[in-house]
Order: C-alpha cells, then sequence, then structure tokens
C-alpha cells in the first residue's frame, strides 16, 4: 500500500469518527431538553440562616423541583431587581423559568403558574403566614397568594 493511499484511509476513518461524534452529541442533545423541561430549577434568594425558607426549598424539592439557595445579605437589592413591589414582599425571593415567586408560595400555585404562564412577573405571599409551607403550625391563618403584573399591578390568584 503506498502513501497516498494511506492516508486516504486515514482522512476517511476521520471524517467517519466525526460524523458519529456529531451525530452522537446532536442526539444526546434533543434527549437532555427533553429531560430539562421535566425538573424546574429555583434559585431561592434568602437571608442567611433563614430554616423557614430552607423549609420552603423542602417542599419544592420534595415535589420534584430543583432547589439552589442563595443566602445573601442584598435581598433587599434582590427585590428591587426582581421589581417586587414593597407590599408583597417576603422573607425569601426564588426564580424559576423566569418568574418570581416571593415567599411561602404553595407548591400548588407555583405549578399552576408555570403551566398557566400568564404574562405577569410572578406570584408572592407577603409577609410569613402562619401556616403556609415552611411555616406549618397547628393553628394555621388563612392568607392569600397575589399575581404581580409585569406593570406592579396585584391580584388575588388564590386564597388558603
Amino acid at each position: 500500500m503506498n502513501k497516498n493511499h494511506l492516508y486516504l484511509l486515514i482522512i476517511a476513518g476521520l471524517i467517519a469518527v466525526l460524523g458519529y461524534q456529531i451525530w452522537n452529541i446532536s442526539t444526546q442533545g434533543s434527549a437532555d431538553t427533553t429531560t430539562s423541561t421535566d425538573v424546574n430549577e429555583v434559585v431561592m434568594y434568602k437571608n442567611p440562616g433563614c430554616q423557614c425558607c430552607t423549609r420552603w426549598a423542602g417542599h419544592m424539592e420534595r415535589a420534584g423541583f430543583s432547589v439552589t439557595e442563595k443566602p445573601t445579605d442584598r435581598l433587599p437589592t434582590i427585590k428591587a431587581e426582581q421589581d417586587v413591589p414593597y407590599n408583597m414582599g417576603a422573607c425569601h425571593t426564588a426564580i424559576v423559568n423566569g418568574y418570581v415567586i416571593e415567599g411561602h408560595v404553595p407548591i400548588a400555585d407555583v405549578q399552576r403558574l408555570l403551566k398557566e404562564q400568564p404574562d405577569a412577573k410572578g406570584i408572592a405571599v407577603p409577609g410569613m403566614p402562619v401556616g403556609s409551607p415552611g411555616m406549618e403550625s397547628s393553628n394555621p391563618e388563612p392568607y392569600k397568594v397575589y399575581l404581580i403584573g409585569n406593570d406592579g399591578s396585584q391580584s388575588v390568584y388564590a386564597q388558603h
């Protein structure tokens, strides 16, 4: 076998390997896209040491969400950056699929938001109502979940 034939065989082999790798990557990419929508990633900003926020994150994880807790001393700044109205503020601010989840919002309401995908900033449970997820109590109090519009408007989204 002469030198030219050897070079052609090497080049053909490299092209075959490259083609296989491109095909393999493209099929893996589409499989990854489907599985990534199965688990919603949540980034939760909270005051350092706040355990009720960690308990809320636990509820989210048990419901199939992937939660990253980010303790910070800049929580008011983060709320302002996310355009959370002052009267809607709570002890933590979470972001999931581009929506703001402010405070101890029940998982069913988060799931509803993600399913309906309203044109809104997000949802909020102002304050820290006793009986909300992460604030469990034998004497729960009624509370509301508010939809925050992109313009800052607020309307009742759910009642518990």
